[in-house]
């Protein structure tokens, strides 16, 4: 499929796959960035309706979702689970795109979120366990004091801490944008609908 979007390939009889256009922007993506390609940013909301931004990693995609790890005590953690919604925002600046995701969150299974865990490096597992994440800290010493008692703990494999998981998020919206001269931009959002999706071409 051409990683290009434009009326011909998407409003045709033949509706492009939005997950296939996303495979191919997000191989082309880790081809053509510098750093992270797979970084995301990751909007939620608290019970209040305040919302909260902060840029997490992909760590995996399919026709279920979009896959990402988190300390599920944390702020992201505490709103994903209190509101079960969420958006991302994929932004390649080199390729002059983005993606945007709207849908509902599902924490990941106890076996996806153990085989994630025992990729990471060591260093990645034990911080898992020293950290408090979006707590407050005395200063960096009491940080690295954790870490180290922590390594301790565990001279063999790291076990996942209970407080470590995975969430997915399951579009009820995709939007691809393409940069465009005089910010005539292209933009287009895929809706599901029934077994298939509903295409518009969006003003820019």
């Amino acid at each position: 499929m051409s990683a290009t979007l434009n009326d011909t390939s998407v409003l045709s009889g033949q509706a492009p796959d939005p997950y296939e256009i996303f495979e191919t922007w997000f191989a082309e993506a880790n081809a053509a960035e510098i750093n992270d390609p797979n970084a995301m940013a990751l909007a939620t909301v608290d019970a209040s309706g305040m919302p909260n931004v902060r840029t997490v990693l992909l760590k995996g995609h399919d026709r279920d979702g979009f896959v990402f790890y988190t300390n599920t005590t944390s702020v992201k953690g505490n709103e994903l689970d209190g509101a079960a919604k969420a958006a991302l925002l994929f932004h390649w600046k080199s390729l002059r795109r983005q993606v945007r995701v709207r849908g509902t969150v599902t924490p990941v299974t106890p076996a996806e979120a153990d085989a994630y865990f025992a990729s990471r490096p060591r260093g990645s597992q034990v911080g898992a366990w020293a950290s408090d994440q979006s707590r407050p800290a005395k200063d960096r010493a009491e940080l690295e004091r954790r870490v180290a008692e922590r390594d301790a703990e565990f001279p063999g494999d790291v076990p996942r801490p209970p407080h470590w998981s995975g969430y997915r998020i399951t579009p009820v919206e995709i939007e691809f944008w393409q940069n465009g001269d005089y910010r005539l931009h292209d933009r287009f959002r895929f809706v599901p609908s029934g077994s298939g999706w509903t295409i518009t071409r969006l003003f820019p």
